[in-house]
């Protein structure tokens, strides 16, 4: 509930200079393209703070440290990532080494989340 509420938030604090003013094709100045990469910046950490939540929500649900680390599910991360920026146009040599350093980023993120909330279980 309470990420919901975040998000929720996060939406209503949407300001003007948050707005987009363009699309890639109205952009006329460099001013109007840092105007709108900088926007969706803003978007992309609040979207990756709220994936970094459940990171702390697996730590809390998983039982052993070792199954943190979960290879096929990264495969399979990846391989949904790869599938859906090709539908959206999204170049893979963009998105796959950046979802691939997000993954590894957030694993070692849910690690420590873990050693915080299970002390002495399974630290090895």
């Amino acid at each position: 509930m309470a990420q919901q509420q975040r998000s929720e938030a996060m939406l209503k604090s949407v300001n003007k200079s948050d707005q987009q003013r363009h699309t890639a094709e109205t952009a006329q100045s460099m001013t109007d393209v840092r105007h709108e990469v900088d926007r969706i910046d803003r978007i992309l950490v609040g979207l990756l703070q709220e994936r970094q939540s459940f990171m702390d929500a697996a730590a809390r649900i998983k039982g052993t440290r070792k199954s943190v680390l979960d290879r096929p599910r990264i495969e399979d991360v990846v391989s949904k990532v790869k599938a859906e920026a090709e539908r959206q146009g999204l170049s893979p040599a963009i998105a796959e080494p950046v979802w691939r350093t997000l993954i590894d980023r957030c694993i070692a993120y849910e690690f420590e989340s873990f050693d915080r909330l299970k002390p002495g279980l399974d630290n090895s």
